[in-house]
């Protein structure tokens, strides 16, 4: 997809962090926007940025964990726009700590906002991005979905089903006009990072910025991806490093993972 001006693009998770990074990215190649986030205040500042770049864009509060507000943003969407041209799934969250420790409702809504969210988004939007000459699907999943780490389980199993996922609508629609990208980053400045949910505080991960990406730069290489049609895009030098140990020493990093940077403690 070589021109974005006077495309159409729906972001999840558009209020902040990458999502927004991306939006405004998108604003500024004059794609008009349909902005999708559970916070609504800052949704706003998101939409009111992306404005001055001279688009359109909608909003819509929604909680990704509920499937009926999906479907009901979706059908929303159908009604204002009628198309849709790049769908952006990047809305996540994540929780670090014992797996054990974990509770069914923690389980549940990583699951759900992180891989089933994603999922019914694409299968409601796909008639609208297949009637296209051209569409673009980004996933943006995380270089944690294709390497292993200690406590991320939840967040590592929702992202990991990500990377699958978009394979499989690379390999089923690629020929089609509708290229998918799955975008890979390592650690990235947001709030994210800051806020997820733990154990308790003294389980909280401390990430040095030096490793850390922007989101303006992820946001600048997923507008990259959907120029070129990229099929996975790795990001920063640790994720890169991460991933080539798992791939061509895979024996020697699982014994790594395994050790931990902290002397074995009892379960309980």
């Amino acid at each position: 997809m070589r021109v974005l001006s006077g495309k159409k693009a729906l972001v999840t998770g558009a209020a902040a962090g990458i999502g927004r990074a991306v939006a405004l990215a998108l604003a500024r190649e004059g794609t008009d926007l349909y902005l999708i986030d559970i916070d609504a205040g800052k949704l706003a500042d998101t939409a009111r940025d992306a404005e001055e770049s001279g688009v359109a864009v909608l909003t819509r509060v929604c909680d990704l964990s509920d499937p009926k507000q999906i479907s009901l943003a979706v059908g929303s969407l159908m009604s204002a726009w009628g198309r849709l041209d790049i769908l952006v799934n990047n809305a996540g969250t994540v929780y670090y700590g014992p797996t054990h420790a974990m509770t069914s409702e923690q389980w549940n809504r990583i699951l759900a906002i992180n891989l089933l969210a994603p999922i019914q988004l694409v299968r409601e939007l796909l008639p609208l991005l297949t009637a296209q000459a051209e569409a673009h699907i980004v996933n943006v999943s995380s270089i944690f979905g294709l390497v292993p780490m200690r406590k991320i389980a939840a967040y590592q199993t929702s992202k990991f089903g990500l990377v699958g996922f978009s394979a499989a609508l690379r390999a089923e629609y690629g020929r089609n006009g509708c290229g998918v990208t799955t975008l890979c980053p390592g650690f990235v400045r947001t709030a994210m990072i800051e806020e997820f949910v733990t154990a308790n505080d003294a389980q909280r991960l401390r990430i040095p910025s030096w490793l850390c990406s922007s989101a303006e730069r992820v946001a600048d290489e997923a507008v990259r991806a959907i120029r070129k049609n990229k099929a996975l895009v790795v990001m920063s030098p640790m994720a890169h490093v991460l991933w080539w140990c798992t791939r061509f020493s895979p024996g020697a990093f699982d014994w790594v993972v395994r050790q931990g940077w902290r002397r074995r403690r009892p379960l309980a």
